[in-house]
């Protein structure tokens, strides 16, 4: 079960975190950090089994498997952006964690501009 692994993971780390805050304070960030990537690993296998179903999907739809690509890029920006969020807001640095975040939106913004503009010709198309 994957999500007792997660959540063994995170207490561990946790409680790693608050010992060491009182010894080793600036270690800390580097135990969330390494915490972060082995849930990532734990949930790795899941996250490329819905990949894949859905890229089946795609193709039997028969859609445009250059937007399926965007939209994964887009989510993958998405989480990539709210980790490194969350890694600055525990380090104390939330002036830094306010542009990761923001960055992270104008990106994604940027990369849906040509599924938005697919979109909008779809409706056009199917107005008389």
């Amino acid at each position: 079960m994957e999500v007792v692994q997660v959540i063994s993971i995170a207490f561990i780390a946790t409680f790693i975190v608050m010992l060491l805050k009182q010894y080793k304070p600036e270690f800390s960030i580097y135990i969330s950090i390494i915490a972060g990537i082995l849930i990532f690993f734990v949930v790795i296998a899941k996250l490329t089994s819905v990949i894949e179903l859905i890229k089946d999907l795609s193709t039997k739809l028969g859609t445009n498997m250059q937007y399926f690509s965007l939209l994964i890029k887009i989510t993958g920006i998405a989480y990539l952006s709210e980790f490194a969020t969350n890694i600055c807001k525990d380090s104390g640095e939330t002036a830094i964690a306010s542009k990761v975040e923001l960055a992270g939106r104008v990106i994604i913004i940027a990369m849906s501009v040509p599924i938005l503009g697919a979109l909008i010709d779809t409706i056009t198309n199917i107005l008389p």
